[in-house]
């Protein structure tokens, strides 16, 4: 058990490590969320916005820059999670098959990352409901803040599997950005008139937008928002583990694997099968590039 630890907690730590090496996502944390909610406060008009919450039937009618607040959070969560997760599958995919084909458990690696994603998302989702009701106080804030939590852990799973498949780091950005544009922005009903439309309900953060919606502006249940947004992140999930799992498979091809005889000649040690060393040993040699 304390091996199983030892492994998991070293996985973590260089997770996390390679999360707060990545300055431009620690900025967008920082400064892009609450200038980005305070702008939508300021510049857009505080007249009802009424429309339609097709999770719970119900007619509501928030002010326009607190609807614009909520959707810019989401929007702000799902992009710096996105990158920040596929920034570091992208610069670690090495390391993490130097790791694996060494002997290093990739159910530990997995479990770390997913470890040091739920934290960022944490951090991310609870810092952008505070920068949302500075001005306002939600109904349901920690709904929100849940809302918000999965929307992030749905595009950080997303970024994986971008960060497992594409060969380009403008690929992985551009993809990203445009997906979670498109998705929030045909969900606003202040800048799409079909945002009650059958089609968004098939958009990745549909779940979540309902769920922060109701929580921001109602004190109706937001569970099924968010039943339906863990369908969404139990699926980019799978995705992104089966993606990893490939991309950090052995490569060695089947005689290879197969216990190496010592050429030196008959003797004591003649046909013994060679050490490999501890996964634990080779993680504190390894280090990450």
């Amino acid at each position: 058990m304390r091996r199983h630890l030892s492994l998991f907690t070293t996985a973590s730590r260089y997770a996390l490590i390679g999360h707060a090496r990545n300055r431009f996502a620690m900025l967008l944390v920082v400064l892009y969320i609450p200038v980005w909610i305070a702008l939508a406060y300021v510049t857009i008009p505080d007249r009802p916005a009424p429309f339609r919450l097709r999770a719970t039937g119900e007619v509501l009618t928030p002010p326009g820059n607190h609807l614009t607040q909520i959707t810019g959070a989401l929007n702000a969560v799902t992009l710096i999670a996105g990158f920040m997760m596929f920034a570091a599958t992208f610069t670690g995919g090495a390391f993490d098959r130097r790791l694996a084909m060494a002997g290093y458990p990739r159910r530990h690696l997995v479990l770390a990352k997913l470890s040091a994603l739920s934290v960022v998302c944490a951090a991310v989702a609870a810092y952008a409901t505070a920068a949302a009701g500075f001005a306002w106080s939600p109904r349901q804030p920690l709904m929100l803040a849940a809302a918000l939590f999965c929307a992030a852990l749905t595009y950080g799973a997303l970024g994986v599997v971008f960060g497992s498949v594409l060969r380009r780091e403008v690929e992985g950005m551009f993809a990203i950005l445009m997906i979670s544009i498109i998705d929030v922005a045909l969900q606003n009903p202040l800048s799409s008139s079909g945002s009650d439309s059958a089609v968004v309900r098939f958009l990745p953060s549909y779940g979540a937008v309902q769920a922060s919606m109701s929580a921001a502006f109602s004190t109706a249940p937001v569970a099924p928002g968010l039943a339906i947004q863990l369908l969404w992140l139990l699926g980019a999930a799978l995705a992104g583990f089966m993606v990893f799992r490939r991309r950090t498979r052995d490569a060695l091809p089947p005689e290879r694997k197969r216990r190496t005889p010592d050429h030196s000649g008959p003797g004591v040690n003649a046909g013994a099968p060679v050490r490999t060393p501890e996964p634990g040993a080779v993680a504190q040699r390894v280090r990450p590039t």
